[in-house]
Parts: C-alpha cells; structure tokens; sequence
C-alpha cells in the first residue's frame, strides 16, 4: 500500500531532505581532483553524523559506504573505494539521511572541470528532465505523466533513460511504494495523491540506456562504457502541485 503522509510527517521528512542536500552543499565544497571517493565517503559520513543524524546506506543491505559516488560509467550505488577522482569526470553522489527516524534522499552530480561538451550537455540534460518531471507533479495527476516529461526532454537530445531503477516513496522507510518510473506515457498509470512522498531520480546515458552490475553486486554501469548522470529530489504531493522536500 502507498502510505499517506501527516502534515507533521512530511515536516520531519521535510527536516531530513533539508539536511541531506545540505550535505550535498557540503561535498559540492569539498570535492576535488586527487581525492579517493573513500575520502570524500569518509567526510561525508562525519558531516551527516556530525548533525546528529544517520547515513541511511551506511549498513544498508550490507553496503559499506556513507553515500554513493558513482563516477563517468558508473550509473549508480558506486561503493566508495581507492577510485580516484581525476579532471574531466562527472562525479554522481547520492546522500540519504535518518533525522529523528525519518529520510530524507537527494544526489547530484558534480562536474570536475574541465569535463568535455557532452559530459557538460548530458548534465545539463538530466537536471533539466528532473524538474520538467517535477512541474508535472500535482494531485491527480498521473505516474505516467512523470517518465513521459523525462524520457520526452532526454531522447530529443540524444540521450537515453536507464529502466533498471525507478524513483520510489520515502519518508518512514528507506524505500516505500510508489514507484517512480523515469519513463512511460502521459496521461497512464496510478493517480498521485495529496501526502505522497516520493523521489523523482532520473540516471540518464549517453548512450544505450542498459546497464550491468559489477561483481561487487552494488556498482551499476552502462553497458557500452558510455557516461551516465544523475539527479534527484524528494518530494510530497500538494493540491496545487508538489514541494521539493530535500532544498537546502
């Protein structure tokens, strides 16, 4: 069942989301060429904790790091480890915090300049189809309505949506119904509803949009070694539209 949010619940997970993209202000100020992604881990998890809150992926099915940071091919839950960020990469991290029992889930991706014309245009790409998805937010409206305004904004461009994950509910639980497809037809699928909470998170490619897992059975990458990017919000459904939960 999809679990209806309290004006006092979509408070607190409003207090967490402000807090895990305030993380991600954080790493956006750290982050740097020469630097391990378990370097940048390492100060994300004393930042978070640091705010007397909990890393969400820290444990999380037996997942070791504090966040992801997927890098260039890799899609998406990226282990942190001995890869070092070099000039060029696009670097994906995704930062989910516990405050007080509730979640709060966002990622961006950082470019590590100087990237290349593609890498900047398929960045620039994602961030744009999220929030096209995100004006189409409102109650009563469709599921459906969401993957269309993302898979609409990215194909013209050249570009391709990954159908292996899907956005999701979130708040009480790490990961609750409904799910989000970041693809599909306008005017399809369940109706959204005044108290969802859910995150819109679409990882685009700049090329074939299949990917594979790597034998550490976390780490997504596209199949054809081509770049991916990333962005994500949470939000709640209002009767006027919706309220990004997770804006620092």
């Amino acid at each position: 069942m999809i679990y209806i949010k309290s004006a006092q619940e979509i408070e607190m997970i409003r207090r967490s989301g402000r807090l895990a993209s305030l993380t991600l202000d954080y790493v956006g100020s750290i982050i740097k060429v020469g630097q391990t992604t378990k370097e940048l881990d390492k100060l994300t998890h004393d930042f978070i904790v640091g705010h007397k809150a909990t890393p969400a992926t820290l444990g999380y099915k037996g997942f070791p790091g504090s966040c992801c940071v997927s890098i260039n091919e890799e899609v998406v839950h990226a282990i942190p480890g001995p890869r070092v960020i070099q000039e060029g990469d696009i670097v994906k991290v995704d930062v989910t915090t516990i405050l007080d029992g509730f979640f709060g889930d966002t990622a961006r991706t950082f470019l590590m300049e100087p990237v290349s014309s593609q890498a900047r245009h398929l960045v620039e790409t994602t961030r744009k189809s999220m929030y096209l998805a995100i004006q189409t937010v409102r109650h009563g409206s469709r599921v459906g309505d969401i993957g269309a305004a993302i898979q609409g904004c990215v194909e013209k461009e050249g570009f391709s949506v990954v159908q292996n994950f899907v956005g999701h509910g979130v708040g009480i639980k790490f990961h609750e119904l409904p799910n989000i497809p970041h693809y599909g037809k306008a005017g399809t699928g369940f109706r959204l509803k005044n108290g969802m909470v859910f995150t819109i998170e679409p990882m685009i490619n700049a090329g074939d949009w299949r990917v594979k897992i790597l034998a550490d059975n976390w780490t997504a990458v596209t199949q054809d070694g081509q770049l991916s990017a990333q962005f994500e919000h949470t939000l709640a459904v209002t009767p006027e539209g919706c309220e990004i939960l997770t804006l620092s």
